[in-house]
């Protein structure tokens, strides 16, 4: 492992400590054309359902969204508050629930109905989200995109795409501190294929390290994405081996939360790694011990 520093943040009270133990965020898409699960969790009974799933799982945080990243219509901020608050109310008192919207209005909603961290795609484009973020004692996840919220960006361009993810992620930080964020909740996401082709996201993997010397939690969020499919030529439905290897190089270069679909999987990836690396004791000790039976 090449990161083991305190790192705690401050989720409305209640603390996670990061220095030796890798959280995973569960995603709930409460949306009709989520990317991975084409509505599947849409319903109220099987959204909350989900989120229940994911922290029986043993997921430190769900992340509840009503609005997919992709360009597409406008959703009425009234809707997408009516998709996402009843989840959140109904997760808030079992999980740290993350609600992933781009909209201040939401977010303070969701903060009100027990949101505990604001997950901004857009990096705080909007800089009213911070003072509503700050105002709610919530955490922030600074994601780096580049185009309008919901608006395409065809053919993004970098000179070097690690070092401007850096800048961006540094200048965002900074309005978070100054609107009144404290560091202890300021998370940073690199973005992976938000306004990225697939050779960006894979430099943002390589050169990871980079991104965790800003000295955030840093969170990647790579499950099942295009650059995963792209680069095994899988569909998505079968991209899970790619995401876990993707997932365990990123932790092993600093990432502290890995963002997952496939919930059980994933914690089962940290936690190998966690073990690895002493951070934890094994669940089990059997094998070829004393007074266990051989395996």
């Amino acid at each position: 492992m090449t990161i083991e520093a305190p790192c705690v943040l401050d989720l409305r009270g209640t603390t996670l400590d990061l220095t030796r133990h890798v959280a995973v965020m569960a995603i709930v898409n409460r949306t009709p054309d989520s990317f991975y699960d084409r509505g599947a969790r849409f319903a109220l009974d099987a959204a909350i359902a989900a989120g229940f799933a994911a922290a029986e799982a043993g997921a430190d945080i769900v992340d509840v969204g009503g609005v997919k990243f992709a360009p597409g219509p406008p959703l009425p901020i009234e809707d997408e508050i009516a998709r996402v608050l009843p989840v959140v109310r109904a997760l808030a008192p079992v999980v740290a629930v993350s609600v992933d919207t781009f909209h201040p209005e939401v977010a303070r909603a969701a903060i009100a109905a027990g949101a505990s961290i604001v997950n901004d795609t857009t990096g705080l484009r909007d800089p009213a989200m911070a003072d509503v973020i700050a105002e709610g004692g919530a955490g922030v996840v600074i994601a780096h995109s580049l185009a309008a919220p919901r608006m395409p960006h065809p053919d993004p361009h970098y000179d070097d795409v690690v070092a401007e993810v850096a800048a961006f992620l540094t200048e965002r930080r900074g309005l978070a501190s100054v609107r009144g964020i404290p560091h202890e909740r300021i998370i940073l996401d690199p973005g992976h294929d938000l306004n990225k082709n697939t050779l960006h996201s894979l430099e943002l993997t390589r050169r990871l390290g980079e991104l965790a010397a800003l000295g955030s939690p840093l969170l990647v969020a790579l499950s099942n994405k295009d650059f995963v499919g792209e680069t095994l030529g899988r569909d998505r439905g079968d991209r899970l081996a790619g995401s876990l290897a993707a997932a365990v190089h990123c932790v092993l270069h600093g990432a502290r939360i890995v963002r997952a679909h496939n919930v059980r999987e994933t914690i089962d990836a940290v936690r190998m790694v966690e073990a690895i690396a002493g951070w934890c004791e094994p669940v089990l000790l059997r094998h070829n011990m004393p007074t266990g039976e051989a395996a």
